[in-house]
């Protein structure tokens, strides 16, 4: 669709008294590539299906992977998936030429898919995001497999609202009302959907062009590890010899931030924020971690005066997460406010939860404020503006008095990983009733 987009895909085979498969695609942009080997899919893919498997499935798991990626991280992920009785069959990624590339990587996935149906007589299908559901309505279509829209989020619309896809030229315009098409398609023949928000699925139940509303769908949030984000795991040494190790001294005051930088999350707007803590917190630091390049965000940063030397920026594996997690005070995200982030559930919200961290964060995102609120975990601001963030930052205080237990329990009520595989295995059932 466009050159240097990334396509990639799974499929899990479970094998309960009746014998079905769960297939999932995945498909994400040239900046956000999800595989088995990528961080965001051992954080975000895996977790589910150890769980499914682990309480009896039988998985089969069909993924492209990117073959540097794949090279450094396939041992550990092929150890991994033997363990919990996981049959994985990787295939190479292609990139090049653009639009060709994916084409045929569809269709390895495709002919993949149906020669393992043929073996193995799969009745269920479960596709995530849209390019996969192309598959999972073919194989419902030609084969009867039931079939599980896992959206997780109003896809085309987020091409467009990242400045991904520009409408005003035609071929986008294409391809968007081609997916948007596709999108009623899915929601109307799937036999259940799931969304990552109660917004985005009290949004699709107004619709009035989709048949038999309401359809079937279940919440189902980007959960947590609570066993591995756990702050009663991590020592007060290791702390300790974290600030030392970055310079930063012990009652020194830490604002941090995990995650990309651009395109949905706002740059500008949290070194704004950081700009009107420091007044109040003088020695403040704020650790950014993130893949960035850290020159974009110092940049910035000189250009609004801001003492370069408070602030840190550095990657950080997902192993070492936990850890750099807990030296925060406080914690933010800032994400650019658009239709398509109706169906947004931020996987750093969870996380940082889970470490009982509290939080700064913006309205009309996912079902964020509505989590905060009723958790009382952090902070949401309505606008991003200087007044709004002066004025939190007043309130600071009360927010960083919270215990960190209180915190947490928050986040075993929206986002517990055992909780999201009962909802998976719920669902199953109801399609396969």
């Amino acid at each position: 669709i466009q050159g240097g987009d990334m396509i990639q895909m799974y499929d899990v085979t479970n094998d309960v008294k009746l014998r079905f498969e769960i297939i999932g695609v995945f498909w994400t942009g040239d900046t956000a590539q999800i595989t088995f080997t990528d961080p965001l899919g051992q954080s975000q893919v895996l977790p589910y299906l150890f769980g499914l498997a682990d309480n009896g499935y039988n998985i089969t798991i069909i993924s492209a992977e990117k073959p540097e990626k794949f090279t450094l991280k396939k041992d550990e992920i092929a150890r991994l998936v033997v363990e919990h009785n996981i049959d994985w069959h990787p295939i190479s990624y292609t990139k090049h030429p653009p639009i060709l590339s994916t084409m045929l990587d569809v269709s390895k996935m495709k002919k993949l898919a149906a020669k393992l149906h043929q073996k193995k007589n799969f009745q269920l299908v479960h596709c995530r995001s849209y390019i996969s559901s192309l598959i999972g309505l073919w194989m419902k279509r030609k084969f009867g497999t039931k079939f599980l829209f896992d959206m997780r989020g109003f896809w085309a619309d987020e091409r467009v609202d990242g400045n991904i896809w520009n409408l005003k030229q035609p071929h986008y315009r294409l391809v968007y009302n081609y997916f948007k098409k596709k999108e009623m398609q899915f929601l109307e023949s799937a036999d259940h959907t799931v969304s990552l928000t109660y917004n985005a699925a009290n949004e699709i139940h107004q619709w009035d062009n989709i048949a038999h509303q309401p359809i079937p769908i279940t919440v189902i949030t980007c959960c947590a590890d609570l066993e591995f984000f756990n702050p009663e795991k991590i020592s007060q040494q290791n702390s300790e010899e974290l600030r030392l190790k970055l310079g930063i001294v012990k009652d020194q005051f830490v604002l941090s931030y995990f995650g990309s930088i651009g395109t949905w999350y706002l740059s500008d707007e949290m070194l704004l924020f950081y700009k009107c803590l420091i007044t109040k917190f003088r020695e403040a630091v704020f650790m950014i971690c993130t893949l960035e390049n850290p020159e974009i965000i110092l940049n910035k940063a000189r250009q609004m005066n801001l003492p370069i030397d408070q602030i840190k920026i550095f990657p950080v594996g997902r192993n070492e997460m936990p850890l750099h997690v807990s030296i925060s005070n406080l914690s933010l995200f800032f994400i650019k406010n658009s239709f398509s982030k109706k169906a947004s559930s931020p996987v750093k919200q969870g996380e940082l939860m889970a470490m009982g961290i509290p939080m700064i964060c913006n309205s009309s995102v996912g079902d964020v404020e509505q989590i905060v609120n009723e958790t009382n975990c952090g902070i949401v601001l309505k606008e991003l503006t200087k007044s709004e963030m002066m004025n939190s930052i007043n309130e600071l205080n009360s927010l960083l008095q919270l215990s960190r237990q209180q915190i947490r329990n928050g986040a075993q009520k929206w986002y517990s990983l055992q909780k999201g595989v009962q909802l998976y295995q719920r669902v199953y059932n109801s399609i396969l009733k």
